[in-house]
């Protein structure tokens, strides 16, 4: 009887620990502290004005797809009479200098006459737009206030997946509240939309409409980030929330204060993924890094010596594990500045010097109907041909190469190869015409994957790989 009780008191402890843990972690003071530092943000604009089309109370501004969603109220011209002022909540944001300095989203004052600041003391303000960055979805405000209280910006880098932050705002009209989460991932990209610079934080905190440009505050009290989207279907928050990362926010306010706009870098490189079989086909132990599968003339890549089926694995000292990883890190470099490259060449690493330039401001390949039942001609599984003057100016004018007529082999056509795209390059060499490409395709190991450069009806280009069948 002893043991049993004995046994279910135990069983009793281990079952409220984790309660007992969680009752311990209190934001009482994070909170005090920092909500005096966060504003709300209305907007003003004069007069009806035609809504974009496809966008509603929950959509987002532009191209972002329904699943992408700000956080916005009522949009502008709604139930309002023609020509008398609308005024709604934009949003959120927070002071970073005591002279009246705001940070915010830039969608939160896109296309506003007039933008209201109202403090956590019930003041209202007229606040003047410095400068705002679609890209960043960052901008900056000043309101003419003195001695006001501010948050500090402090380091996402640092961010460990599990840990605790605070984000707060004013989701739906509901000033100064606060919800609570942890870090669910960073490095995320929204692939969909503009923001392609941008390597969000990912978190589990609920945040919903009118918590856009508000604080993410980790447990020391310092912005990790600004919160700007949630994932959702029907617009409100199903624990998928994501933030700029303050370092983003950081040069974004720096460049606007000093040059009213933000200039990104440019390397001047098209990229892509890379698969298991691509991987072993660029003698990679591993499918990470970015594939290089265009280079443009003239740009700071092909100065510094980068070619097509280069994957770039380290920029400016910073790993590039998936392809994604590789616009944030080159958008943050200042234009004008030297970095390191590292690239892995066929399975040679190789270190370059690049000096990134500044950022100025597709059809589909045919899917023809194959022919299975063919024996294939080569060890490819392709049939090619010499590539005619007509043709060549037909697809883009591709420099060599030679023509894909059938795709027999079910391995290529699994992994994209078409007819009528061009073979720029097997493995590590280029094909100029026919005879390269027999050359090549003789000399090719058995059962071993192979890469391959397509030029693509749209002028693109994209590698692709493979195992091509054993042939008895």
């Amino acid at each position: 009887m002893f043991r049993i009780l004995t046994g279910s008191i135990m069983l009793l402890g281990l079952l409220l620990q984790p309660q007992a843990s969680l009752a311990r972690v209190d934001f009482t003071d994070l909170v005090e502290e920092s909500i005096p530092a966060v504003v709300n943000i209305e907007t003003v604009r004069f007069g009806s004005r035609p809504q974009p089309r496809g966008e509603s109370s929950q959509d987002a501004p532009g191209d972002i797809p329904d699943l992408f969603r700000r956080f916005f109220d009522a949009p502008f011209g709604e139930g309002r009479p023609r020509g008398q002022p609308d005024r709604r909540s934009g949003g959120s944001g927070f002071i970073v200098e005591s002279d009246g300095l705001i940070v915010t989203n830039h969608h939160v004052v896109e296309d506003a006459d007039e933008i209201i600041v109202r403090l956590a003391d019930r003041r209202e303000f007229e606040a003047e737009l410095l400068g705002s960055d679609a890209e960043t979805d960052i901008a900056v405000l000043r309101i003419e206030a003195g001695g006001l209280p501010t948050l500090r910006l402090g380091d996402s880098k640092t961010l460990r997946q599990g840990e605790w932050v605070i984000a707060i705002g004013s989701p739906f009209s509901f000033e100064q509240s606060v919800t609570a989460g942890i870090v669910s991932g960073t490095g995320r990209t929204q692939r969909s939309a503009q923001q392609q610079y941008v390597p969000f934080i990912q978190t589990d905190v609920a945040i919903n409409r009118g918590n856009s440009g508000g604080p993410l505050i980790r447990t020391d009290g310092t912005v990790v980030g600004v919160n700007s989207w949630i994932l959702s279907s029907h617009g409100g928050n199903i624990g998928l929330s994501f933030a700029i990362p303050v370092e983003v926010a950081r040069n974004s306010v720096e460049q606007l204060l000093e040059f009213g706009r933000v200039s990104r870098g440019y390397l001047g490189v098209g990229i892509e993924m890379i698969t298991r079989q691509k991987a072993d086909a660029l003698n990679l132990d591993r499918p990470a890094g970015a594939l290089v599968n265009r280079v443009e003339p003239g740009s700071p890549a092909e100065a510094a010596g980068i070619e097509v089926g280069d994957v770039i694995v380290r920029f400016n000292d910073m790993t590039v594990d998936v392809f994604s990883d590789l616009p944030p890190l080159v958008g943050m470099v200042r234009p004008g500045t030297e970095v390191a490259v590292e690239i892995s060449r066929w399975g040679e690493r190789i270190v370059m010097q690049v000096e990134v330039a500044q950022r100025e401001e597709q059809m589909v390949d045919t899917d023809d109907e194959r022919e299975p039942d063919a024996e294939p001609s080569n060890a490819l599984g392709l049939a090619v041909e010499s590539i005619d003057s007509e043709t060549r100016r037909r697809l883009a004018d591709p420099q060599g190469g030679v023509l894909i007529t059938n795709v027999e082999s079910d391995n290529a056509y699994r992994a994209g190869v078409r007819r009528n795209q061009v073979i720029l390059m097997i493995n590590n060499q280029p094909v100029g015409g026919m005879d390269d490409f027999r050359r090549i395709v003789e000399g090719l190991p058995a059962d071993r994957t192979v890469a391959l450069l397509l030029h693509r009806s749209d002028g693109s280009t994209t590698f692709v790989a493979y195992t091509p069948e054993s042939r008895d």
